[in-house]
């Protein structure tokens, strides 16, 4: 094991398909599925190698930047080691920590390449990360090894269950340059629209926390439609907003929303607290807004609850205010200023 771990990004698919999978069974499971076992590969060159006999149409450069991700997976990569899986299905980050070597592993009917992982923390808020970070995380590889602005030690941190520290240059110490991958990564872009999503998910972090959260699901709730009554601040009986159909808000459905701006997973008590809420207030229908996520549990308990009850985290809220933004009271707009914009769409890589 490594006296300083190191960092890698390992994804689980473009549309986060190997997610479930993953985080279940404890590995790092990747793509690149045309690609046999890589166990006899012990170096760059012999998996470069491995690469080109199955593809020898690749483009050199092409043949390289699948070897690089392949090597780091299967062959930089060590016990000890730590690994960070943007979540597709969910505004979360998985953080974990290699437990074994690299495998060429049955799952289903095909072979996978896998290494085994302790997710010692699935479900981290993409906030509470720094945009710095979150970019080196956008980019579109599905294995890099991240060393930027103390990527290792902030990482560790947040692994730990601390906040992220963030970077503060030595005085007098040029930044670290980045590594191949982290280079490579770059070349290919970054996830542009992940992006500007994380940089307003920080601005409504930064000026809409406690009560103004609510403030601004209220907002966004009349501009769809709803008839609402926002709770004052401090206690508030389990439910912030009360909304209803109709000029007075009296029309079914009735819906009981309770908002938590917390940067943390919200547990299954907050969840059957709402519940409960909901029968003492006769309410058909149920939300719950926790700006950090929720955990496993609650996500488990809530399907079957799916038809009374709706889940929003960070990215859902943000989702919402984009579809209702016009509508949105000016002071909310001025508060929180947006502007759509159009751009072509480019083919990624996520193997």
């Amino acid at each position: 094991m490594k006296a300083s771990p190191e960092v890698y990004l390992a994804r689980a698919g473009g549309d986060g398909e190997d997610e479930a999978y993953a985080l279940d069974n404890g590995v790092a499971i990747i793509g690149f599925n045309e690609y046999p076992s890589l166990a006899s590969a012990k170096d760059y060159e012999a998996v470069l190698a491995l690469v080109k006999a199955t593809k020898p149409n690749l483009k050199p450069r092409a043949a390289g930047n699948y070897a690089g991700q392949l090597w780091a997976f299967a062959v930089a990569m060590q016990p000890g080691d730590l690994v960070v899986l943007p979540r597709k299905l969910t505004s979360q980050v998985a953080l974990g920590r290699v437990t074994g070597p690299y495998q060429y592993q049955q799952v289903g009917s095909t072979k996978r390449h896998v290494r085994a992982v302790e997710w010692v923390r699935p479900d981290v808020p993409r906030s509470v990360f720094g945009q710095d970070l979150l970019h080196s995380f956008g980019a579109f590889m599905t294995v890099c090894n991240i060393q930027r602005n103390d990527a290792e030690a902030r990482v560790a941190a947040v692994l730990a269950g601390k906040p992220d520290p963030g970077f503060v240059p030595a005085p007098g110490k040029p930044p670290k340059p980045d590594s191949d991958g982290e280079a490579d990564a770059a070349a290919q872009g970054h996830d542009l629209t992940l992006a500007a999503n994380d940089q307003i998910v920080a601005h409504i972090q930064s000026r809409f926390h406690g009560h103004a959260l609510a403030k601004l699901v209220n907002a966004v709730l009349e501009a769809d439609g709803w008839s609402t009554k926002l709770s004052p601040p401090g206690p508030d009986g389990g439910i912030d907003i009360f909304a209803g159909r109709g000029p007075f808000g009296l029309d079914a459905p009735r819906l009981c929303v309770q908002v938590k701006s917390q940067n943390s997973p919200a547990d299954v008590t907050v969840y059957r607290t709402l519940q409960g809420a909901m029968q003492s207030y006769k309410a058909e229908q149920g939300l719950l807004v926790c700006w950090g996520g929720f955990n496993k549990v609650v996500l488990n308990e809530a399907r079957q609850g799916h038809f009374t009850v709706r889940l929003w985290e960070s990215r859902d809220l943000v989702e919402a205010i984009y579809r209702t933004y016009e509508k949105l009271p000016a002071e909310i707009q001025a508060e929180l200023p947006l502007k759509r914009v159009w751009m072509l769409v480019q083919e990624g890589d996520d193997a």
